[in-house]
């Protein structure tokens, strides 16, 4: 695990617990809005934390936190994700796992594996802008395969889409919710400009009106049993 940086207490990043955040380093995707620069486009410049460290902290922090999230870059991609997992869910803490989907197969492992209690997988925009909002090439049916794991899978998740003005527009969610049509949450979270990988310093993308937001989360109401706005002023 090539663990990167630890933030303490969060009260937003994991429903209902309170969690540590671990940011592990490296990205397959290169979204332009995305904010975490260093972590994608720089890992190697920042220091690793040994693992065996952070599970010592997290044993010595449990009953002030109940739980911890994984994110990144891209936590699928780290090669023991998995059993590190596995070892803090015997710490008796919840497990959350922010990802891409793009890594289906470790995505299900770990699911089989119980390592995890919490996944939430972001949805860029609808398949056919999904190049363009990833920054990259990519292959469609893998992210179908993940979303059917965890539309069908006992396991607690959310699907969430970062509404980037250019990249998604009221069309791409429809087309988004007849992929996930009848999952347990969606969460449609606003993009705030600032400094990042695609754009740089440079970002002419202003955030999406709250007009647009609620227009969405009325769609999406009516395909998913629960619907939430997030990133708003």
């Amino acid at each position: 695990m090539h663990i990167k940086a630890l933030l303490p207490a969060s009260l937003i990043e994991y429903p209902g617990h309170i969690a540590d955040v671990i940011y592990v380093g490296a990205c397959n995707f290169r979204c332009p809005y995305c904010y975490n620069v260093d972590l994608v486009l720089r890992p190697d410049r920042l220091p690793d934390i040994d693992p065996t460290q952070i599970l010592h902290k997290l044993e010595a922090r449990r009953g002030f936190i109940d739980g911890v999230v994984v994110s990144g870059g891209e936590p699928t991609l780290q090669p023991d994700l998995c059993g590190f997992l596995s070892e803090v869910a015997q710490l008796g803490l919840a497990v959350k796992l922010d990802t891409n989907g793009y890594c289906p197969d470790v995505l299900k492992d770990c699911l089989e594996r119980q390592a995890v209690h919490y996944v939430a997988m972001d949805v860029k925009s609808s398949l056919e802008r999904y190049e363009q909002a990833a920054g990259v090439a990519l292959d469609t049916r893998r992210l179908r395969q993940s979303l059917d794991i965890l539309i069908h899978s006992r396991i607690d998740y959310e699907f969430r889409t970062t509404v980037v003005p250019t990249l998604v527009d009221l069309e791409d969610v429809q087309a988004i919710l007849q992929l996930i049509a009848g999952a347990r949450r969606y969460y449609l979270q606003c993009f705030r400009p600032g400094i990042t990988v695609g754009w740089g310093q440079e970002t002419t993308v202003q955030a999406p009106s709250p007009e647009l937001l609620a227009e969405m989360a009325e769609l999406a109401a009516r395909q998913v049993q629960e619907v939430g706005i997030r990133g708003l002023p």
